[in-house]
């Protein structure tokens, strides 16, 4: 377990994600793989690391983005790239001066997926609740790999909302 890891996982685990019983298969690995899936996630944007986005989406044509910083939809992995790096990645990763957190989790598996809710939280974490960006947002990861120990998730489709404030 990573230096950065070390700080989310126990977050995660302690309740901050909200789980919601969908049958056999959400047990034991399964589980721990989307937690770390998510907490990956969060980690890539605090670093701006350009060489983790092939690691957290799917990297073919099929992969989609609907961005609170932009109009339209963001279709494909190369579009997704570009979109980061507009966004402040730089390969092995670029200075930030906000931090994006998550709460409010929740997930679902209603087949061979996972959609994972929360709301994002964008700026300074002990600024006033009000003074930040925040929004909502909805994450589908599809599962990769073909059997029960070597599972991973990436993204498929992303959708970030703003809150007016």
């Amino acid at each position: 377990m990573n230096r950065r890891t070390s700080r989310w996982l126990p977050a995660l685990l302690a309740g901050t994600l909200t789980w919601v019983s969908c049958g056999q298969e959400e047990q034991g690995q399964a589980r721990f793989d989307i937690i770390r899936a998510v907490g990956t996630w969060v980690d890539a944007w605090n670093t701006r690391d350009l060489d983790r986005v092939d690691d957290l989406f799917l990297t073919d044509s099929t992969v989609t983005y609907f961005s609170s910083e932009r109009e339209g939809l963001i279709r494909g992995i190369e579009a997704v790239r570009e979109h980061h790096v507009n966004m402040g990645f730089a390969s092995g990763g670029a200075p930030a001066e906000s931090e994006l957190w998550i709460e409010d989790v929740d997930y679902r598996q209603p087949g061979l997926y996972y959609v994972v809710t929360a709301v994002w939280y964008f700026g300074d974490r002990t600024a006033p609740r009000d003074s930040v960006q925040s929004g909502p947002m909805t994450a589908v990861y599809v599962r990769v790999g073909n059997d029960e120990y070597n599972v991973s998730f990436r993204i498929g489709h992303m959708h970030f909302s703003e809150y007016p404030r």
